[in-house]
């Protein structure tokens, strides 16, 4: 069984006296299901489950009434046996709520009736073309959170690193003091599988159970594949093909030195105007992040992004790998990243960075001054530069030395080393990005 942090939110979340229905949204096959059952046999009497995806029928259930005795008597009626009602001490769990709108419009009724706990999971929330559009969000009566597939950290307990060997990182970050040789060499090692295998609990488990990077590949394609057949089957008809073309396009547009999202490198002639709406579509359904570019480094970020320009990673950088050609998971693992180099190390931080929900921002200018990503770390602006192996840094230090202009006094280097610390730049190892949680 996979440790997942969810648990501790839904933990927290249940602790809440006055908590509301809970929705967790996030892409397809990122773990929701099993860590919402497991939690809800752990912590409840009795569980009642409900899938619309695979039981298309069970939206019956809401189609006539959504007062909640009626509802209660509506699945005792389908569910049979399975569906016992207590109190205080009944979950219901509705799955992929999106197939069911009125389902989603009956949390507020569960709500103010307060009998029972609700926990919804949805992966195709709000996007374009779905049916979502047609039913209103019961707003305050509901709580929203998003769900990721494993971050670095899951992926080391997965692995058995337990927290003792975390709880050593970050006091060695605080400090600044370089990891001892053992710590750095297991951390380095980890990492490159954490680039294969990403984060997909399948993917995930499977590498635990067989270290078959052959059975990893295969079941990565397989959800990229199911990530395509959704693009077909829920996808507004005029967009169908434009998001396929959009999504398979990514690999090409990180390939590039330059690495801002072209809507002509998507098609010939490719415009914004034929393909925005396809790429929020891939966005809203959790596969991809936007990374922005910053008119200037300071804070507020958020304030300073420039909305039509930027690049463009995959959410999980396991699936990025696997979208690479045959190979790529061999040559990662023995350090021969060749042209997808910066690609892989760019997508594995912001990776790191969208799994601790994080908005993405970088900063390039004309001039020649490019820094990968722009976060707030500790209250300040700093600049944080990936690279796979040493190099002389020669952004940060040009907008270092000019502080007074771009409001920047610290920057982080990520890359194949140990740590140090040297005029207002830290050196951090690659794997220990993942610890660049404070705000």
């Amino acid at each position: 069984m996979l440790k997942r942090k969810i648990a501790q939110i839904l933990e927290a979340w249940k602790k809440d006296a006055n908590h509301n229905p809970l929705i967790i949204k996030g892409c397809r096959q990122c773990g929701k299901t099993y860590s919402v059952l497991e939690f809800a046999r752990s912590h409840y009497k009795n569980v009642v489950y409900i899938n619309f995806f695979e039981n298309p029928s069970y939206s019956d259930i809401f189609n006539n009434s959504l007062i909640v005795d009626d509802l209660v008597m509506y699945m005792s009626a389908v569910l049979g046996s399975k569906a016992k009602f207590e109190k205080g001490n009944t979950c219901i769990v509705l799955d992929e709520i999106q197939e069911c709108p009125p389902a989603r419009a009956a949390l507020k009724f569960f709500k103010t009736d307060g009998r029972y706990d609700v926990i919804c999971t949805g992966s195709l929330l709000g996007i374009r073309g779905y049916k979502e559009n047609v039913v209103s969000v019961p707003v305050g009566y509901e709580t929203e959170i998003t769900m990721y597939p494993l971050d670095f950290e899951e992926f080391l307990w997965a692995n058995d690193i337990d927290d003792t060997v975390v709880d050593y990182l970050k006091n060695s970050l605080a400090s600044a003091q370089p990891i001892a040789d053992a710590v750095h060499k297991r951390m380095r090692d980890l990492l490159l599988k954490y680039v294969v295998v990403g984060g997909m609990p399948a993917a995930v488990n499977a590498f635990i159970q067989t270290r078959q990077m052959d059975t990893v590949l295969q079941i990565q394609r397989d959800i990229v594949n199911g990530y395509r057949d959704d693009m077909i089957k829920y996808a507004a008809k005029e967009d169908k093909s434009r998001i396929r073309e959009c999504f398979d396009s990514i690999p090409k547009q990180l390939s590039k030195e330059n690495k801002k999202f072209q809507y002509s490198d998507i098609r010939k002639n490719g415009t914004a105007g034929k393909f925005i709406g396809s790429l929020q579509w891939i966005e809203d359904a959790g596969i991809i992040n936007r990374c922005y570019n910053l008119t200037i480094t300071e804070l507020p970020l958020d304030g300073n992004a420039i909305s039509d320009i930027f690049k463009v990673y995959m959410s999980d950088i396991g699936l990025f790998i696997s979208m690479l050609e045959d190979g790529t998971q061999a040559d990662v693992l023995q350090g021969k990243l060749l042209a997808y180099k910066g690609a892989i190390y760019e997508n594995l931080v912001a990776d790191f960075l969208h799994k601790m929900n994080r908005r993405l921002y970088y900063y390039r200018k004309d001039s020649g001054i490019e820094i990968d990503f722009v976060i707030r770390y500790k209250g300040e602006c700093v600049l944080v530069e990936c690279k796979a192996t040493t190099g002389n840094a020669k952004s940060i230090k040009t907008i270092l030395s000019h502080s007074e202009k771009y409001h920047v006094n610290r920057a982080i280097k990520l890359g194949d080393y140990n740590i140090g610390e040297n005029n207002n730049i830290l050196t951090l190892p690659l794997y220990m990005g993942f610890l660049l949680t404070e705000r």
